[in-house]
């Protein structure tokens, strides 16, 4: 089994030691590297190339926005999943116009933070529940541009569970289908959209309400 590298960045030591040991008690995750202030999180995560960096928002340094830009910046496909206890909006809008696929809040439960990791790393997206409606109030009300409605049944499926946070291989799982038919799903519905990325799709899921109001027949994200 590969294991999900990640890359811790939090200027308290004492979180440190608590997610290490969370993610390494998964028997598919492991913690590669620490860092304490956002300058370091940036030059040691590029050296070791973590499948996800998860870091705080305010550290020395660089903070979470800044260090979420040198990290794309220096290696686009880096996954940042954002741990932090601030629930104001600016935040959440500011990291995910920096890149962030993800976003929780470090009161959410153990159980949470492993699925949030498995979910960006699998190149999902993740936001914590109780963000949602700020995201929709204040990160998506700037872009009024109409809703696309040419999306097939299942393709809305699909676009919508990915925005929710699934992988591949649990929309796969839960829509009975192949993750190669998922893909095609995903890559047709985002062309369809005129969609680039994964923030596209959760911007349009937003502006759908499907992130506020999940739909009864979808299952509750563990």
């Amino acid at each position: 089994m590969n294991r999900i590298r990640v890359f811790l960045a939090d200027d308290h030591a004492v979180v440190r030691e608590g997610l290490r040991s969370l993610i390494n008690s998964q028997l598919d995750m492991e913690v590669i590297g620490e860092a304490a202030d956002g300058a370091e999180a940036v030059s040691r995560a590029v050296e070791l190339a973590p499948d996800v960096v998860v870091t705080d928002v305010s550290m020395l340094g660089l903070n979470g926005a800044q260090v979420t830009e040198h990290l794309r910046a220096a290696r686009p496909g880096q996954k940042v999943l954002v741990l932090t206890v601030h629930e104001d909006k600016e935040y959440l809008r500011r990291l995910l116009e920096a890149g962030a696929v993800g976003y929780i809040l470090k009161r959410a439960a153990s159980a949470d933070l492993v699925s949030a990791i498995r979910a960006v790393a699998e190149g999902g997206t993740y936001l914590d529940p109780s963000l949602a409606g700020s995201v929709v109030d204040n990160f998506i009300r700037p872009a009024p541009e109409p809703i696309p409605a040419d999306l097939s049944q299942r393709e809305e499926e699909v676009v919508r569970l990915i925005a929710l946070g699934y992988s591949n291989k649990e929309i796969a799982a839960q829509l009975k289908l192949s993750v190669k038919t998922v893909e095609t799903y995903k890559a047709r519905s985002m062309e369809k959209l005129q969609i680039e990325s994964r923030v596209g799709i959760v911007r349009y899921a937003l502006r759908r309400g499907w992130l506020t109001e999940p739909n009864e027949e979808t299952a509750t994200h563990p």
